[in-house]
């Protein structure tokens, strides 16, 4: 018995005696056609000034900017699957209007416009603002450590640049002295041959030892912006395909990435504010995000909370200038411990100790007084107690760690009186509830982004990664700004189309 299964419709073999639009095809729902509308409102004049009217006419700007926004919602990062998408995908055709540009354009484009993804994710930022998405009324800031388009492996070290540079030199040397003898006298070895094979290894050589001088001058530029004056560790690396990626990573794993920051409102995690660090560490983030918050909204929010990796003196200072209510999550040494004096098996942290700032003193729970002993001129302080005081007190043990039996210290910097401020502030009960809410406002926003597939970037160089960021950040708006249209949360008036609720 035959089982009657559907047959194709009867237009799938002939043609309709009517031609229809393709895109009929497409549900009457489908996200495209909303994704449309809000592309059509982003300002690209300042890149249409820059085209010219000689030659072949060039695809319009909003056209490429759109496609690669919609490409990279949906996952898609490859200029070359870009491509291939919108000759195979409705949707992306529709984006499209049926006129893809080459891979190449589209990956130039991303290349060359940093300046307009900035200035498009600032539209975005703006739109949502107008929307009522965003209110700065509390925002989490957070960091994240994406890939760069570069290998450990394809990186040197400072000490195997300079022995390579000598050797490749001695090389290059013998090479040409030996091409000087060959064209001097009849060498029988080479025959039939005409002697060029040695011109054209030196010619690679010439070519490696350029690359290498270039990626040891850039190492040295940078360890003297870092680090000036100090000698340069030969440990020191540099990659050679972007020499501004730096080493980062955590439990053991490291490779070349860039600090990815964003600041996101409570409301409905937009990001109102992002910047890229070649930081490893979260320690002087907190003013570049500020300003990247100013220059996108124009104001600076209510309330913001970060974790404990903010907790430096230079955050603590750039946060003291500004109107801002701030939270910034205490690291375990800094907080104090009820039974810690009590616990015999509980080591003495810094938050035992108090400290007094008119005398910019501490005083330990056996009552002795640390006085600063060592100022840096980075702002660095240590405080140390009598060696003698510390041999008679009951907390040695579980106090003095000096291998050598010296008397206990303590480490901090100029900035500890706002480090106390903030330890104090912590403590307060509605601080906690204040700072609980970061997890679920900025934490869930480096997911969303990691779980379309964007784990590193496309482009290379701090100032197109810079770019790649912006188009990655513009992309998340728009599609935070798409979920709340279509969840009827807000209604735009260049939105005329009936919507149902379906992402």
């Amino acid at each position: 018995m035959t089982i009657p299964f559907k047959s194709p419709p009867v237009e799938f073999r002939q043609h309709q005696l009517f031609p229809s639009n393709i895109f009929d095809l497409l549900a009457d729902e489908h996200e495209c056609y909303l994704y449309n509308d809000l592309f059509q409102q982003l300002d690209t004049s300042s890149l249409e000034s820059h085209y010219k009217h000689n030659g072949q006419n060039a695809y319009h700007p909003k056209q490429i900017v759109s496609i690669l926004i919609y490409a990279y919602s949906r996952g898609v990062f490859s200029s070359r699957e870009i491509q291939r998408r919108c000759t195979e995908d409705l949707s992306f055709m529709y984006i499209a209007q049926m006129n893809c540009p080459n891979f190449r354009v589209l990956s130039d484009f991303r290349k060359n416009n940093s300046a307009f993804f900035h200035n498009c994710f600032k539209q975005t930022v703006q739109l949502a603002i107008e929307l009522k998405l965003a209110s700065l009324g509390h925002i989490s800031l957070d960091g994240s450590k994406f890939q760069a388009n570069s290998s450990k492996h394809k990186a040197m070290s400072y000490g195997r640049m300079k022995e390579k540079e000598q050797a490749l030199s001695q090389e290059i040397d013998a090479l040409i002295e030996k091409a000087s003898r060959s064209d001097k006298e009849e060498d029988q070895a080479y025959k039939d041959q005409t002697g060029y094979e040695i011109p054209e290894d030196l010619k690679h050589k010439q070519a490696r030892l350029e690359q290498i001088k270039a990626a040891k001058t850039a190492l040295e530029v940078r360890e003297e912006k870092c680090n000036p004056g100090q000698v340069i560790d030969d440990k020191k690396q540099i990659s050679f395909a972007d020499k501004e990626a730096r080493i980062m990573g955590k439990k053991g794993s490291f490779d070349y990435q860039y600090n990815v920051q964003i600041s996101v409102d409570e409301d409905r995690q937009i990001i109102v504010g992002q910047h890229l660090s070649q930081n490893a560490n979260d320690k002087q983030e907190i003013e570049p995000a500020l300003v990247a918050i100013k220059e996108a909204t124009g104001t600076l929010p209510d309330k913001l909370s970060a974790d404990n990796g903010y907790m430096s003196g230079d955050n603590l200072q750039a946060l003291k200038e500004s109107p801002i209510n701030t939270y910034i999550a205490t690291d375990k040494g800094e907080k104090k411990n009820k039974d810690s004096l009590e616990n015999t098996e509980r080591k003495l942290v810094k938050a035992d100790f108090d400290y007094d700032e008119s005398t910019d003193t501490y005083t330990c729970p056996g009552q002795q007084t640390l006085v600063v002993v060592n100022r840096g001129k980075d702002g660095s302080r240590t405080y140390q107690g009598d060696v003698e005081k510390c041999n008679e007190c009951a907390y040695k043990s579980r106090c003095c760690q000096s291998k050598k039996g010296e008397a206990r210290t303590i480490n901090t910097d100029d900035k500890e009186p706002l480090r106390q401020q903030m330890n104090s502030k912590m403590e307060e009960e509605e601080s906690k509830v204040i700072y609980k809410q970061r997890k679920v406002i900025v934490e869930p926003v480096f997911g969303q982004i990691k779980n379309t597939g964007f784990r590193g970037f496309s482009v290379r160089g701090k100032e197109k990664v810079a770019g790649e960021l912006s188009l990655v950040c513009a992309t998340h708006n728009i599609k935070k700004i798409a979920k709340a249209i279509f969840k009827g949360v807000v209604r735009p008036e260049f939105i005329k189309r009936e919507l149902n609720p379906v992402i």
